[in-house]
């Protein structure tokens, strides 16, 4: 296989066990807060990850271009609004609606992806993303009323989050690509530099807007740690397979993350699968079957 399919299921594993810390932990803190976790405590593991990639490639740190500055400071800002909207949408009754809603993220990817930055798919790949994007939906056991899509503040809050992460993977994958290095470098030089201005406007936002959840954050260091690491392994899953492949690409296998969360669950509470779910499984497997042999 190559590698950024790797990469990919690497990222969907630890998205999985990510977001399951980071509902566990919006319990203790507010929205922000919880967004600033993800990226303080990941901050020293992606310095250490740049350290090992630059000497295993035996390659040197590139110079920061405007075009990658752009790219990245935009990407930044985007990732930190796509996140705070999905942990919002935890806090309404049917979250499961907006939660259903931001992984349409997919075919968001594709969709603005072939708008504003001309990055074509082909049949099979519009396919491919649409069938999962289709099961994710079913899995997620959700009936999408009129009224949960249009009434409920939360279906809101979940898509915006699908598009503020569509566009943040779409820069993500162009600011890497501005350094004209090897990918590998490239991904972890990104990774980096976007985590260290998201820490620095996470802590200073939450400074201004409620000092005590700063407190709160060191308070609970073992729950935060765990999202941190969590998350910085999954970002360098994901930065890294975007580097390498058209980010819908990406995006589309990535849905494995429903699946792979489908399992864990049922694995750990012995509950049955129902038929719904076993039809939006099997359309996740099918979607990440006609990407792979023949998008």
């Amino acid at each position: 296989m190559e590698l950024w399919i790797y990469f990919t299921l690497l990222a969907a594993f630890m998205q999985a066990i990510r977001t399951a810390g980071q509902k566990q932990l919006s319990g203790h803190l507010n929205a922000m807060a919880t967004t600033g976790v993800r990226y303080v405590y990941a901050l020293p593991f992606a310095f250490l990850y740049l350290f090992f990639i630059t000497e295993h490639q035996q390659v040197a740190l590139p110079q920061l271009t405007p075009q990658f500055l752009q790219y990245a400071l935009i990407a930044c800002v985007m990732q930190i609004i796509g996140t705070v909207c999905l942990i919002a949408a935890f806090k309404y009754r049917n979250f499961s609606v907006a939660t259903s809603l931001a992984k349409t993220e997919a075919i968001q990817v594709a969709v603005v992806g072939a708008l504003v930055f001309s990055v074509s798919l082909s049949a099979l790949g519009w396919l491919s993303v649409l069938i999962g994007v289709i099961g994710v939906i079913i899995v997620s056991k959700v009936k999408l009323t009129y009224a949960d899509v249009f009434q409920n503040p939360g279906a809101g809050f979940g898509l915006a989050s699908g598009l503020a992460l569509a566009i943040t993977t779409l820069l993500i994958r162009e600011s890497s690509l501005a350094l004209n290095t090897d990918l590998l470098v490239s991904a972890a030089v990104t990774l980096v530099f976007m985590i260290t201005v998201q820490s620095l406007i996470s802590i200073i936002y939450i400074w201004f807007q409620d000092k005590t959840q700063l407190t709160l954050m060191l308070k609970h260091w073992r729950l935060c740690l765990f999202v941190g690491i969590t998350s910085v392994i999954g970002s360098i899953g994901w930065f890294t397979a975007a580097s390498f492949q058209n980010a819908a690409y990406v995006k589309a296998l990535g849905q494995v993350e429903f699946f792979i969360t489908l399992l864990l669950t049922y694995r750990l509470f012995k509950e049955r699968i129902s038929k719904m779910e076993y039809l939006g499984m099997f359309l996740i497997i099918a979607s990440v079957v006609i990407l792979l042999l023949w998008a």
